[in-house]
């Protein structure tokens, strides 16, 4: 069965093109620089010939709140025309955890525009929404730095490790469509504040993280349940302290 991976050479996708290889699928990892290109449909009808299911985890190249709107409405239009005249069966999307409650973010209301247009298709489908990656925690921080200080409200916050990630979403994509959305998160809950000044800790980063009710966060004011999963929302393994301890030069250069 021939699997295309949409943004299949990025941090997610790599990971789910090896899953996906491991378990014996012809896997096809796809991106402007293999010649595949959603914005524009150019080799679009190329790679999906023969494809049984699609998975996107692309991610927009600006965060910009026009600029990541035009990117996932055109991008997914593009892409799920495609998929149907190639009669693609299957398209796994993964989302984030929140997209639903904050529309005050730019960057999560263009998510949600994505699963929109997807559920609207006539292709079958599997949202996955993920909560932020370990991998992304520095950067989170870098976001929000003022001089020698990161502003970070104390709401729950739930991390996880990329490669669980990817792991959710080969497993989904090897398995018939959901038609619906499956939540993921890391096995720990933290607060946001709390856990971004560990991350910081562990780097020997001298920023000193304060607790701000009002910081905001992809342009949006949190509650305390804005980033964690629902109940029964799938866990992964990996715990937050076992992966810094694992990862400690790939988190100082993330």
């Amino acid at each position: 069965m021939k699997i295309v991976v949409i943004g299949g050479t990025g941090l997610i996708g790599s990971k789910v093109v090896t899953k996906l290889g491991e378990r014996g699928y012809e896997v096809v990892a796809a991106s402007p620089n293999s010649g595949v290109n959603t914005l524009t449909g150019e080799g679009l009808e190329e790679v999906l010939e023969g494809a049984s299911v699609v998975v996107d985890v692309s991610n927009s190249p600006s965060f910009e709140d026009a600029a990541v709107m035009d990117f996932f409405q055109t991008s997914t239009r593009n892409l799920l025309a495609y998929e149907a005249a190639a009669g693609v069966g299957h398209h796994v999307a993964l989302s984030v955890v929140g997209s639903d409650r904050l529309p005050d973010s730019g960057y999560l209301t263009a998510k949600l525009a994505q699963e929109k247009l997807i559920k609207e298709s006539s292709i079958p489908y599997s949202i996955v929404r993920a909560t932020q990656f370990f991998e992304f925690l520095k950067r989170i921080a870098d976001s929000a730095t003022e001089g020698n200080t990161v502003r970070l409200p104390s709401v729950g916050f739930q991390p996880m490790a990329a490669d669980d990630v990817a792991s959710v979403v080969a497993k989904v994509a090897m398995g018939s469509p959901l038609n619906g959305i499956v939540e993921v998160a890391g096995p720990e809950q933290f607060r946001f504040d709390e856990c971004i000044s560990r991350g910081l800790s562990a780097r020997k980063d001298p920023r000193e993280v304060i607790a701000d009710p009002h910081a905001r966060y992809f342009g949006a004011e949190l509650s305390e349940r804005s980033l964690v999963p629902n109940d029964g929302a799938l866990l992964g393994e990996t715990r937050f302290d076992d992966w810094l301890n694992r990862n400690a030069a790939a988190a100082t250069a993330a």
